[in-house]
Parts: structure tokens; sequence; C-alpha cells
């Protein structure tokens, strides 16, 4: 008879392959881009900022950029605390204000409540292009918000109505069932009207800064900064 196979006789187990490398982190210090798409000179600027901004903006829709409205939001709140976020262009009015909507008791409402004043940033990649705004801020008039917020989507009106934005929650969920019964409040009034507390804001320019990307970092850099007659004069500031 062959003796029985001794279980010091089996396999041994094969060893965990070795785990791949972790992949380098990008350096951000080496990367780098040449602008050279175009150039900026007094002579192509339109009289007044709202004008130039609303050439550069058709210009950025027809680029293809992603969002050509999306604007970085800068404001300072009570303790001088700054703060930045994005949040999109809804109009520049007829007076050249550039124009917004957020919930008012947001961080950026309380901040703007503060302090109202703002800074906007638009970055526009394909184009090479930034625009810099910043000014005074105060709230559309009523009628304005409302003509708005009925006329955005229906989805759009619930999240309003539901969020308390920029506050804690404590879950996801929380959220949810926020949405689900300003819906159901919804169904049994139709049409919803706007929430006091969310509403429209103007940024009127004091400066405005167009930024058109050159070679060798020597950007060009035209301001229009507003005089105390409130005309515009323009200044070509170092990159």
């Amino acid at each position: 008879m062959s003796p029985a196979p001794d279980c010091n006789d089996s396999p041994a187990p094969a060893a965990p392959a070795p785990a791949a490398p972790a992949p380098a982190a990008p350096d951000p210090s080496v990367m780098r881009v040449s602008y050279e798409r175009d150039a900026l000179d007094r002579a192509d600027l339109a009289p007044d900022p709202a004008a130039q901004f609303r050439r550069w903006f058709a210009e950025a829709v027809a680029s293809g950029t992603p969002e050509p409205n999306a604007m970085t939001l800068a404001t300072v709140d009570a303790d001088g605390g700054p703060s930045a976020r994005v949040v999109l262009l809804k109009e520049v009015d007829a007076d050249g204000a550039f124009v917004f909507y957020t919930n008012y008791e947001s961080r950026k409402g309380v901040a703007l409540a503060a302090h109202p004043r703002a800074a906007l940033v638009f970055w526009w990649p394909p184009l090479e292009r930034q625009v810099r705004i910043e000014g005074a801020v105060e709230r559309v008039a009523a009628a304005v918000s409302d003509a708005y917020f009925g006329a955005r989507p229906r989805a759009s009106q619930l999240g309003a109505v539901a969020s308390p934005q920029s506050r804690v929650v404590a879950g996801r969920a929380d959220l949810e069932d926020a949405y689900a019964a300003a819906e159901a409040a919804a169904e049994d009034t139709g049409a919803l009207a706007r929430p006091d507390h969310w509403g429209g804001y103007r940024v009127r320019p004091s400066t405005a800064e167009f930024w058109q990307g050159r070679r060798s970092r020597l950007h060009d850099r035209l301001r229009y900064r507003r005089d105390d007659s409130g005309a515009w004069t323009v200044e070509r500031l170092a990159p």
C-alpha cells in the first residue's frame, strides 16, 4: 500500500502578487501652457465694460467653452473672512450690472448682507481669456426675482424651496425628504411661488479687467475703472 499523503506535503499557497506601485502624483510645478492664441489692445475695446463683456461672452459661447456663464464669486463676511464659489451668471442687465440668483440665507447671502461688495472671475480656456469684475452688490427688484424664478424648471424651483443652503444637514435623506415635501405641497397649490429667502443680486462694476494670455507670460491686461464722474477710464496693467 502506498503511504497516506502527509498534510505537510501539500503545495504551499502561492505568494500574493506584489502590489502595483501607486502612480506618482502629478507635479503642478512643471505644468505650463504658452498662451499664443490672440492679443488685446486698447483699440480693440468697446466703449464700456458691459459691451466688451457681451462681445467676449459671445465668442466664449461660440468657442465651445463648457458653461461659459460660470463665474467665481468672492465675498467677505462680517469678520473679514473671504470665501469663493462658482455660480452662474444669468444676465448683464441694461445698466451693465452682472446678475446672479441664490439663497439670501446662504453663506454668500449672509456675507453680502454684511459687506455688499463682490468680485467675479470668468475663465475661458479655449480663448486663453479671463475677465475680472469688482463692484458694489444690491438685490434685484422682487418683481425681477419673481419673473426669473417663474421661468426656472420646476425641479430647480423645488430645489430652491427645499434646500436650506449652506446649513448643516444630517444626511442626503434629509434633503430628499424636504424635496419630496415641497413637491407634495406644490401639487396642492399648483404654481410655485418664489420663497422670500431666494432671489437675485446685481454686481455693479467699479472696475472690469479683460485679460488675454500672451507668450512669455507677458499677458495683455486692460482695465476699465469708473472715475468720480461715472465715466470709464481704461488702463493697461503689467502682467
